[in-house]
């Protein structure tokens, strides 16, 4: 089957106030298994989801992306101080940078690991590694700074997705941290290289294959690190 008739197998719709493509028979009618329907969010990702026929909508139902921007007070300049978080079924342009970041801790405060998967193209590269005794805010915080820090480029677009709201509200809510205040301007500074970035937050281990391997990354990372 060509490119064009896989792509007329799928056609858009509403979940969850998401737009999302649903499999089809090729004629329209969505096809149906035990009364469930395959979705993806974007048809060039390889993973798919079972939801069930009747909580999918028509795709006038979707609710639109909202942006948010953070508010720093660190500096005077605001011109790239938007960062925006997009809901999970947010169309990406085909030449963005993906980053899924995890981080872990083994007794919150304890052992320590992030995980990150960076992918661009074709080009995937996965980043594991134990940084010593740490809380889960910690790491999450950590593994967003690491991934930025490997960026060679900064005029692409780029996305982060993150299951931790804890990092999302702070770098895109502009939320006071209470805590971990070094690390979090760090990153904040980071963010002021990029010309267009944003985040997405994800909802943990619900299945999303890029977001399960930096979890195996970041839990590996500790395992490793108390070898």
């Amino acid at each position: 089957m060509n490119k064009e008739n896989q792509d007329n197998n799928w056609k858009r719709m509403s979940f969850k106030g998401n737009k999302v493509w649903a499999q089809t028979d090729g004629k329209n009618k969505l096809v149906q298994e035990k009364d469930k329907v395959l979705i993806k969010y974007n048809l060039k990702q390889d993973y798919e989801y079972k939801v069930k026929y009747e909580s999918l909508k028509p795709e006038d139902q979707a609710i639109p992306a909202k942006k948010k921007t953070l508010k720093n007070k660190d500096s005077k300049s605001t011109s790239n101080q938007s960062i925006p978080e997009l809901e999970p079924g947010a169309d990406l342009p085909e030449n963005c940078i993906r980053i899924y970041t995890d981080g872990a801790s083994s007794g919150n405060p304890g052992p320590s690991g992030i995980g990150i998967l960076l992918i661009y193209g074709e080009k995937r590269k996965e980043i594991s590694q134990y940084i010593g005794q740490g809380t889960n805010n910690i790491a999450e915080l950590t593994a967003i700074k690491v991934a930025l820090e490997e960026l060679k480029r900064n005029d692409l677009p780029v996305y982060i997705f993150s299951d931790s709201s804890y990092s999302i509200g702070l770098l895109t809510k502009g939320w006071k941290p209470k805590k971990n205040q070094t690390l979090v301007f760090e990153i904040r500074k980071l963010l002021k290289n990029f010309n267009d970035i944003s985040f997405i937050k994800v909802k943990g281990h619900a299945g999303i294959k890029e977001n399960e391997v930096a979890d195996f990354l970041a839990t590996s990372a500790i395992k490793k690190g108390q070898e």
